[in-house]
């Protein structure tokens, strides 16, 4: 059966935000479209590292003789969200793997969304025979295009999201709790 495809071109809103305290959040990928909205739940580690590959494929379009495509170097202050995710959030799949597409043609930003894709393995024997098995279709989908202005924005505000979590400890580089002790190299504490 082929998949559902939540296609987005040109949403009135594509954002990264989260839901609950710093430490207990969960991430999400939330693309909306009049009335329509689409939630997909995401690891801190993959929005960071989404931001940090729009941003590097900006870049390098914006290097290109002359800037072809008018990339700006920062985000437009005006262009960056804010606000809360929308409500209710209901998460359509959890991201497994993600891609990320420029279209010259459009001059858009591509990002997709893929769920994690569960197979069931009764015998460890059995895991040879899944590399053999042809790609198993996702049962859904979330792709997204994005003019470079508001990729900027959404960079921007991924960023701003992900460090707005628990501060790090400069010691052991790990989140600091309440009542955080680090361990240091050779059991100093």
């Amino acid at each position: 059966m082929a998949p559902i495809v939540h296609e987005f071109d040109w949403p009135d809103r594509f954002v990264v935000g989260t839901v609950g305290v710093p430490g207990a959040r969960t991430f999400f990928l939330q693309a909306r479209d009049g009335q329509r909205v689409v939630s997909v739940s995401v690891e801190k580690e993959q929005s960071f590292a989404l931001a940090e590959k729009i941003d590097e494929v900006l870049d390098e379009l914006m290097a290109e003789d002359g800037n072809p495509y008018s990339i700006p170097p920062l985000a437009d202050e005006a262009l960056v969200d804010e606000d809360p995710l929308d409500t209710p959030i209901d998460e359509a799949f959890r991201a497994g793997a993600m891609s990320l597409g420029w279209d010259p043609a459009t001059g858009q930003v591509v990002i997709e969304a893929f769920p994690i894709i569960e197979v069931e393995v009764d015998r460890l024997e059995d895991l040879d025979e899944l590399i053999d098995l042809p790609e198993t279709l996702p049962e859904q989908v979330m792709q997204v295009r994005i003019p470079v202005g508001a990729a900027r924005a959404f960079t921007k505000r991924t960023r701003d999201v992900v460090a707005s979590g628990r501060p790090i400890c400069s010691l052991c580089g790990l989140p600091m709790d309440e009542g955080h002790v680090c361990e240091l190299p050779d059991g100093f504490r």
